[in-house]
């Protein structure tokens, strides 16, 4: 992985992109299953059941989302925020405490989302009015679940993981991400 990292960071990036965003996907899609399952008493749900009742067509969506578009405007994101790092000479605590507050509050994460729920309204089929409308309607939540969630997992990445493994920390811990935000 290492070896592919440094010769071809952003498709290193895209695949696992890909890969991380069905893999959330399809924990969002069978939580529910077994939760269901276990409702009403029957134990019996089987892996077959659980991957029949899969919406691929969904998870295929998320694939595309993670390598075409999040994977790669991420790695622009986390370089950008290393040169401003640098540009600024900041130090110490004060480089993930800048990160965390630029993505964040500043402009990723609004980017980040606004793009999430704008690729799944042209998926759906949905015109720009509708997409405006349901940007509206889930952006602000979004936010706000988003805050709670990422800024200390983005506070200890930022501090502790090498900028070339920060998206991995972001990809991975986008599974149960994805899964909320589903």
């Amino acid at each position: 992985y290492e070896h592919h990292l440094s010769k071809s960071p952003i498709t290193t990036k895209m695949i696992s992109g890909a890969f991380l965003w069905g893999i959330g996907d399809m924990v969002a899609q069978i939580i529910p299953q077994i939760i269901v399952s276990n409702d009403d008493g029957d134990n019996t749900l089987l892996i077959d059941d659980i991957v029949s009742n899969l919406d691929w067509i969904r998870t295929g969506k998320a694939v595309l989302f993670g390598f075409a578009i999040h994977a790669p405007a991420s790695h622009g994101h986390f370089n950008l925020l290393e040169y401003m790092t640098k540009k600024l000479k900041l130090t110490g605590l004060s480089i993930p405490i800048f990160k965390t507050i630029m993505e964040q509050f500043i402009y990723w994460s609004w980017i980040s989302n606004s793009m999430y729920h704008s690729y799944m309204g042209i998926m759906d089929g949905l015109s720009p009015s509708e997409i405006y409308s349901k940007l509206e309607a889930v952006l602000w939540d979004t936010q706000k679940a988003q805050w709670m969630f990422w800024i200390p997992i983005q506070l200890l990445n930022f501090q502790f993981i090498p900028i070339r493994h920060q998206l991995n920390v972001v990809l991975v811990t986008s599974i149960v991400w994805t899964a909320l935000l589903s």
